[in-house]
């Protein structure tokens, strides 16, 4: 009983319907909501936003899910937890200005709902490779892709008008990177003269 409790089952397959089901809800609120800025349901002076309806549907997805185990079942319920997930994602900005329903902040929370349910997949399926080829580094090598990091992000300073600030950043992403590189080459010169 106790290895059971250990053992963690990813379900690839419940991840890629809830995450359709998100891209799908997301983009169809947003499309709505933009093709018919007037369209609004409104009941005693209550205003009513289609998070309420993802919220509601995300709780009773969530506690069914809790309640009752079936693969048929599990695989609806991902279906509509992706649903209303989409749809209080779609009315983030609205939720994190109190009102301004066209805030960037949407966006930005769609890309990093996206970003995180990759890399979550990634890590799941293929943890021990990607310890192995991303963990198991010397810190020479660390240096190296530290530098080009550094180098390659100072892209969106320059792109912001934030000159002094790019500048510092590719000088700092060069100096990392020929340390990375020169520390390893004198490892590799070393090996060649004992050769």
């Amino acid at each position: 009983m106790v290895q059971d409790a250990q053992r963690i089952v990813f379900r690839h397959g419940l991840a890629f319907y809830g995450t359709a089901a998100f891209v799908a809800a997301f983009f169809g609120a947003r499309l709505f909501a933009t093709l018919n800025p007037r369209v609004v349901v409104v009941q005693n002076g209550i205003h009513f936003h289609h998070f309420w309806y993802g919220l509601a549907m995300v709780i009773s997805a969530g506690w069914i899910g809790i309640a009752l185990s079936n693969a048929w079942l599990s695989r609806n319920l991902a279906i509509v937890f992706g649903l209303g997930t989409g749809l209080i994602g779609d009315e983030v900005g609205l939720l994190l200005t109190f009102g301004d329903y066209t805030s960037n902040l949407t966006e930005i929370f769609f890309v990093a709902a996206i970003a995180f349910i990759i890399l979550a997949t990634l890590l799941s399926k293929s943890r021990k490779q990607i310890e192995r080829d991303v963990l198991n580094l010397s810190w020479k090598e660390r240096g190296t892709q530290i530098g080009v990091f550094l180098a390659a992000f100072s892209v969106i300073f320059f792109a912001s008008g934030n000159w002094q600030i790019g500048f510092v950043s590719v000088g700092l992403g060069v100096l990392v990177f020929l340390w990375g590189s020169e520390r390893k080459r004198e490892a590799t010169s070393f090996r060649s003269l004992s050769s």
